[in-house]
């Protein structure tokens, strides 16, 4: 998930919550929204990689 801060930055969130502190976890901030989106991708596609 990914929200814009309110610097203007975006930042990824996990989908799921962390049970110790019951928030998201910070998966990275980044300039544009585009760098978060590429990286969300990247993300996406190593959570399903095997090996």
């Amino acid at each position: 998930m990914i929200r814009k801060l309110k610097d203007g930055t975006y930042r990824i969130y996990s989908l799921s919550v962390n049970p110790e502190t019951g928030k998201r976890r910070n998966l990275g901030t980044f300039k544009t929204r585009e760098e978060a989106v590429k990286h969300e991708r990247e993300i996406q596609y190593f959570k399903r990689r095997k090996g």
